[in-house]
């Protein structure tokens, strides 16, 4: 069970992560190599609403875990 709880962590911080880069605008996280491919194919602007989205998504997915572990949802 202490498993399923470090997964679904790691989702939100992740998520959070993601959403602070697009609100800062973290010059580190939008010229790393991985991100580079979004930022140029549709813009730095485009890319920091995408990581922003994916944040929440990723967020909502941890919660969500965590909802039907506890048999909630």
């Amino acid at each position: 069970m202490l498993f399923h709880y470090i997964i679904q962590a790691l989702f939100v911080l992740v998520g959070l992560l993601a959403i602070l880069a697009a609100v800062f605008n973290w010059d580190w996280f939008f010229t790393a190599q991985n991100s580079q491919f979004i930022v140029k194919n549709v813009g730095r602007r485009q890319a920091r609403l995408f990581y922003a989205a994916l944040g929440c998504l990723m967020i909502a997915t941890g919660v969500f875990f965590f909802l039907s572990v506890r048999g909630i949802a």
